[in-house]
């Protein structure tokens, strides 16, 4: 073995102290044997030249998103607190790569085994084409993530198989996601003012928590509109076993073709963010306009500032491509425009930092289930998008807000 291949894991060490100023606060390891940085956990593995050969093809986030993908990199220990470790203060960071940073970079590139064509794209990267939020490309995005698979859902999520921000109502040490997710429906249906008889549509429906909800608890005769057919099939199964058929409806449908109206009221939980930036304002003006004199709109949504309104490479790549998150002003700017007026707005930013957190656990948990149900490549996606996404939430790079808002006059 020759000394450059023994050193490899302490020029990476030497390589991050020159990017960020300060050496690793985690362990260091290579497929050569070499290691550096402290002994306790977290400690980051890189298994594979494939790996170092992966970062150099597709320099920052999404080189190194592959790499974990496809087990050329391992964490050992807890992932979110090595990322809290890699995402430390931005102050730290340099605005311009050193002279010697380029040159430790070549370096490792000429590594032993490095040195090669670019690798294969990881299967489990989101594989769509065509013009962006066309019918056919968000169709085939809704059903690289959505339509993943019902089991691996109902392993992760609460028992009403709620898929976004909970609202947590209590520290106690008994209350739990599920307390969580249902306080969340009670305070969207309280928001919308629901009473027996009213009309509800909800875009963007998922497996159907809230139709149920709003029809078995407020009396609400509700339309949900999801484009998964997996979550079309669940929704509709849990609404004829539940006795509620004549009292909610599934479509399976494009948020487009929904024409009809006017509805008393009106939710759109997590969606919006799927909408894109061309579209909103078109969508506001969709929403405005299948509203009745009076009724509200609850739309409850993620917001992100300019620089990555897509949350970023991996996200693009792997969860959700072609998202379109935006500081929360302009798009309360865009519903006046479309003629809603605001009635409020509440920040639940760390909210979703504790939903995030507690899919985390469960995924940890059950992590040989849903490895089984969904391959190596996907279960590893989730504990990285989770651990990532929580961390976004913590730090507060991504928010939510619930924004109610009524037809103007």
């Amino acid at each position: 073995m020759t000394r450059r291949a023994v050193l490899l894991a302490p020029r990476l060490a030497a390589l991050v102290q020159e990017l960020t100023g300060r050496p690793p606060a985690f362990g260091l390891r290579a497929y050569d044997g070499s290691h550096a940085g402290p002994d306790e956990p977290p400690t980051l593995e890189i298994t594979s030249p494939a790996a170092l050969r992966r970062m150099i093809w597709n320099p920052g986030e999404l080189g190194i998103a592959d790499a974990y993908v496809t087990g050329d990199l391992e964490v050992h220990g807890d992932l979110l607190s090595l990322l809290r470790l890699l995402h430390g203060p931005a102050a730290a960071r340099p605005r311009r790569l050193p002279i010697g940073s380029l040159a430790g970079a070549a370096m490792l590139a000429l590594a032993p085994r490095v040195p090669g064509p670019r690798p294969p794209v990881p299967a489990a990267r989101a594989r769509v084409r065509g013009r962006q939020h066309s019918r056919a490309r968000d169709q085939a995005i809704v059903a690289h993530h959505y339509d993943l698979s019902n089991d691996f859902y109902r392993l992760l999520l609460d028992p009403a198989m709620c898929y976004s921000c909970g609202y947590w109502s209590s520290r106690d040490p008994g209350y739990t996601l599920a307390d969580a997710q249902r306080d969340k429906l009670d305070l969207v249906c309280r928001k919308l003012g629901l009473i027996p008889g009213m009309r509800l549509l909800d875009l963007g429906c998922g497996w159907g928590s809230l139709v149920q909800h709003a029809a078995e608890h407020y009396g609400a005769t509700v339309t949900g509109v999801t484009l998964s057919a997996q979550q079309a099939e669940y929704a509709r199964r849990r609404i004829a076993s539940a006795g509620l058929d004549g009292r909610a409806e599934i479509r399976l449908a494009d948020y487009r073709d929904v024409g009809e109206g006017p509805y008393d009221a009106i939710s759109v939980i997590e969606m919006g963010e799927h909408v894109g930036a061309a579209w909103y304002p078109r969508f506001a003006a969709q929403l405005a306009g299948l509203l009745a004199p009076g009724a509200r709109l609850l739309i409850q949504q993620m917001s992100r500032g300019s620089r990555a309104p897509g949350g970023g490479p991996f996200i693009a790549s792997y969860i959700a491509p072609d998202m379109h998150m935006r500081p929360l002003p302009r798009t309360l700017a865009m519903m006046q425009a479309a003629g809603l007026e605001i009635a409020s707005v509440e920040g639940m930013r760390e909210h979703y930092a504790r939903t995030f957190q507690a899919w985390r656990e469960t995924l940890d948990l059950r992590y040989a289930e849903a490895e089984t149900l969904l391959g190596p490549q996907m279960a590893r996606v989730w504990r990285l998008f989770l651990a990532a996404g929580g961390l976004a939430f913590e730090r507060g790079t991504t928010g939510v807000d619930q924004i109610v808002a009524s037809p103007r006059g």
